[in-house]
């Protein structure tokens, strides 16, 4: 408990610090919305992750997995404007992403299955039938 701290948010000072920052990552293209929300959860037979991506298409959305970790990319391009075109405002930015996630010893990454309707994409993580430890007896001579 001593590495929290209390922060006194009606400061002026937090305020305009907060502001400064948001106001930076901004303008960046790194607020935390430029990543997928993702939602885990585990029932008896599976892991299932639900990851939003609205405005992506399924061929836009690469899924692997690669020595225990599962990656979730895209890189979406932004439309090719013809040349007698001008734009006047441009607030939608067109940017890649990446999120890794290390999975548990007993997902069996051969039978992962995925889902991909109306932004969402939903990823079955079965588990594998984990062998039971083995009581030996040993004999004391």
């Amino acid at each position: 408990m001593k590495y929290l701290a209390k922060r006194d948010y009606d400061s002026p000072m937090v305020s305009a610090f907060d502001s400064l920052f948001n106001d930076m990552l901004g303008d960046w293209g790194l607020t935390p919305s430029r990543f997928p929300a993702v939602d885990i959860i585990e029932n008896e037979d599976a892991y299932v992750l639900e990851a939003e991506l609205p405005g992506y298409k399924q061929e836009e959305v690469k899924v692997h997995v690669e020595k225990h970790v599962l990656k979730l990319s895209s890189t979406k391009q932004g439309k090719k404007e013809e040349k007698e075109k001008r734009r006047l405002v441009t607030e939608r930015c067109y940017q890649c992403f990446e999120r890794s996630f290390t999975l548990p010893e007993d997902v069996d990454e051969e039978k992962i299955e995925g889902v991909f309707a109306d932004g969402l994409l939903k990823l079955t993580l079965p588990k594998k039938e984990v062998a039971k430890p083995k009581a030996i007896e040993v004999k004391i001579k």
